[in-house]
This record gives structure tokens, sequence and C-alpha cells, in this order.
């Protein structure tokens, strides 16, 4: 191949590059429960109402293209809404452990805000790497209103090596951070014990 040829390959390949920058993509979320998740004694007669909000500055987007020099081009969208996203997550969860969530005879209430769910795409010389960040503030409350959990649960994603600034690695590294997310706030036994505060009230009462 000579010089001009060359030339005329990279120009054409730029191009192609800077066309998909320009367009808007969305992605599809998913979540992938825990493995290995055991019931929880007690958890079969707690039912649970979760109600999640999306609090972010930005909802239009999850995450931005960018091109070779790092610019934000054109956006990239969830195809779901966020806070239905991170719902059904958190409900994963409760039912592999054995609780009852979206019944409306609760008597716990679990409330989230999202004040972010964004991925940055960092450029390096020869790769870069995908990095998203959720913040999520949880809080347990009883039938009667009392406060009995709150935590801002903080988790990062991260799809290293990439080639591209694109909607895929940008949804890898969303779907870690949910993953992330989740393990940190399932393995806080406050969190749990708070959920089943009202079986052991119930007994109590008996």
């Amino acid at each position: 191949m000579n010089g001009k040829t060359l030339a005329l390959a990279c120009c054409v390949a730029m191009a192609g590059l800077s066309g998909c920058a320009l367009t808007t993509e969305q992605v599809e979320i998913g979540y992938t429960q825990q493995a290995g998740v055991s019931k929880i004694a007690g958890a079969e007669n707690v039912a649970v109402n979760v109600q999640v909000t999306d609090q972010r500055l930005d909802r239009s987007k999850v995450s931005s293209k960018k091109n070779g020099y790092g610019m934000e081009m054109a956006p990239i969208t969830a195809a779901e809404d966020v806070a239905v996203t991170v719902r059904r997550a958190i409900e994963k969860e409760l039912q592999a452990r054995g609780f009852q969530p979206g019944s409306d005879a609760a008597r716990v209430d679990i409330a989230a805000d999202i004040t972010r769910f964004y991925n940055d795409h960092k450029m390096g010389f020869f790769a870069g790497d995908a990095v998203a960040d959720l913040n999520l503030s949880v809080s347990v409350k009883s039938r009667n209103g009392a406060l009995l959990y709150s935590k801002q649960i903080v988790a990062q994603g991260m799809e290293k090596n990439t080639q591209l600034a694109s909607g895929n690695n940008a949804r890898i590294a969303l779907e870690r951070a949910l993953e992330n997310g989740m393990k940190t706030l399932f393995d806080d036994r406050a969190f749990v014990s708070a959920l089943l505060v009202s079986t052991d009230s119930k007994a109590a009462s008996k």
C-alpha cells in the first residue's frame, strides 16, 4: 500500500469514527443477581415496599461518547428509566433472600434516591477505560414511619482497556457499578437487620 492509499484509508476510518461519535446511542442496562445467596430466616414473613427516585441533576443520559481527543460528543442514554432499573435490582436481591417485595401490605419501606449513575470514558494513549459511578442514598422505615436504617451507597464499575468510547463499553461499566452497589448494600448486616425488625416486633407482641 502506497502513502496516498494509506492516507486515504486513515481519513475514511476517522470519518467513520467521527460519524459514530455524533450519533446518540441507547443502551439496555441489565442486572445479574448475586450468586450463592441463601434465604434468610424470617424473611418470608416480611413484605417490603421499594421506592426509587432519580435525583440526578442530568437525567437525560448515562454517559457520553468521546472523540480521540477526549471531547464529549453524542449522549448515551438508557433504554429504561434508571429508577426502574435500580428498583428491579433491589427487588431481585430481596427475593433471593426470601423477602416479599412489592406488596401493598408492606411492613417495611425501602426508599432509595439516585444522585449519580454515570459512566465517564477515560481516554488513554493506547487504550482507555470506561469508569461508572453509582451514588445511592438508602433508607429503611417501619410501617409507623420510624427510621431503621440510613446510608449512602457509593460504588464503581469499570471496563478496562477499551478502544472505543462507545455505548456498549459504558453499559458494561454501569452494570458492574450497579452490581457492586447492590453487593455493598446487601452485605451490610445493619440493612438486613432493619428489614427484619418488623418480624421481631410481631413475635414480641404475641
